[in-house]
């Protein structure tokens, strides 16, 4: 026996067919819950059981400083005091903050932060996940690339293991894990929007991960892990108009952070290297003067005398494309490359002269290494001075150097000396040789005219 149907109520059971088919196979391919897939075996692993082994590796920081307390003169005064009744007043008063932490090596207790969440600290407390909570001896930091190492003395830690930040691909699925505003251990999760991020703080090492994994303050110096469980990089500073998270957040590489974190414990500080030469961008018009068909790499302005660059045979117009066989993306890069390299070590130089790829291997030093007679002075060495259309120009100044602390910056036009006009670098040499006292440097700053006073 068949049934005739209308032609109406068969376009109907046909389109409920197709959804109920569409759902179906949908159903086989949806995870219940976040996943990620477990690298050995292949197989999906949700997110909430990567975060249960990860988290209790991630801590709270609290930080006491005391900072001097703003008071009227009169305050000081005994018998003002005495005549208005005022107790005596505490001429410091603690001041508290509050950041995260990272656990990257349970046996020692080492806990990697960032330098701005402990800079001035008197006292460091480390809170853990299950809330016990340990006084914290900061091994070292390093405000240029802003990370610092603490220990605690605990047992039974859990660390996350490191994983390896240069592979790290725009678009790779990221958890931020900190104590935003003191709230507590939070977790959010976003992509890596950007990499190689740079221009913060212009005097810093920068290579930065940006992503859109919310971070607020208070994370500072906690985690960002990929979906497996990897800590890739050790959350820093956020872009925002008006103090919450916008979707613009920043992290240092955790291959950035680990080679700071083994100069912490063997030296206590970084002891940055130098090759001795100043470094720009490789532009497109800079490509076509040198007739290079490169579009990444750092060119080489200057060659300082008796530097390992010098040495070594580099010269102003030199392309760098390469260190150690890893490619060059630009100065920043370069510059971050040669500057965490130990000194002392060899590192092999990839360069374009004249259309023609060579090598040649020299020695990272450091400032005193390579400074001869030419050098202008040691109150401002680590600046890397260079001549421009009659003009000394500030080609680069190093984090952290005698120049750097004197207040002189990367662009910086020195017109005069000590009321001497100078319009090279033999000129200022010259008059810097001859002063023994204070140094007055007239310069052009951004198009403004300043006086640096260096003692």
């Amino acid at each position: 026996m068949s049934v005739c149907l209308p032609r109406r109520a068969k376009n109907m059971l046909a389109i409920l067919a197709t959804c109920l088919a569409f759902i179906f196979v949908l159903s086989l391919t949806l995870p219940v819950g976040a996943q990620s897939v477990d690298p050995g075996v292949g197989q999906p692993v949700a997110l909430a059981d990567v975060l249960e082994d990860v988290t209790p590796a991630v801590v709270n920081i609290a930080v006491t400083a005391r900072g001097p307390e703003a008071a009227n003169p009169l305050f000081d005064d005994p018998y003002f005091r005495r005549f208005f009744n005022i107790p005596e007043m505490p001429r410091q008063r603690p001041r508290m903050s509050a950041g995260s932490g990272v656990i990257v090596d349970a046996a020692k207790g080492y806990v990697l932060t960032n330098h701005h969440v402990v800079d001035g600290a008197d006292e460091i407390a480390v809170t853990l996940k299950d809330r016990r909570r340990f006084t914290a001896e900061l091994i070292g930091s390093d405000k240029a690339t802003d990370i610092a190492l603490l220990r605690i003395d605990a047992d039974d830690l859990t660390d996350i293991p490191i994983g390896d930040s240069d592979r790290l691909r725009v678009g790779d699925s990221v958890v931020a894990i900190g104590n935003p505003f003191g709230l507590g251990q939070t977790v959010t999760s976003g992509i890596v929007s950007a990499l190689g991020r740079s221009g913060l703080n212009v005097e810093g090492y920068e290579d930065f991960i940006q992503t859109d994994a919310s971070i607020n303050p208070g994370n500072s110096g906690g985690a960002l892990i990929t979906a497996d469980g990897q800590l890739v990089g050790i959350n820093t500073a956020i872009i925002t108009p008006a103090g919450g998270n916008v979707g613009i957040g920043f992290a240092v590489p955790i291959d950035m952070a680990s080679s700071v974190m083994n100069q912490l414990i063997e030296h206590g500080e970084v002891r940055r290297g130098r090759i001795g030469v100043a470094i720009q961008d490789l532009t497109p018009d800079l490509a076509e003067a040198l007739g290079a068909n490169k579009a990444f790499g750092a060119v080489v302005a200057s060659v300082e005398d008796g530097s390992p660059a010098s040495r070594a045979g580099l010269q102003s117009g030199d392309i760098i494309l390469s260190v150690n066989g890893e490619p060059i993306s630009g100065s920043s890069d370069l510059r971050n490359t040669i500057g965490l390299t130990p000194l002392g070590e060899e590192v092999e130089i990839g360069y374009l002269r004249d259309g023609q790829e060579s090598t040649v291997t020299l020695k990272v030093d450091d400032d005193s290494a390579f400074v001869d007679d030419s050098d202008t002075s040691d109150r401002l060495a680590g600046a890397v001075l260079e001549e421009s259309a009659g003009n000394v120009v500030v080609a680069n100044v190093e984090p952290g150097s005698p120049a750097a602390n004197a207040g002189l910056r990367t662009g910086d036009i020195i017109v005069a000396v000590n009321r001497q006009n100078v319009s090279s670098t033999a000129e200022l040499t010259r008059i810097l040789r001859d002063v023994q006292g204070t140094i007055a440097l007239d310069l052009l700053r951004r198009g403004q005219r300043l006086l640096l006073v260096i003692r």
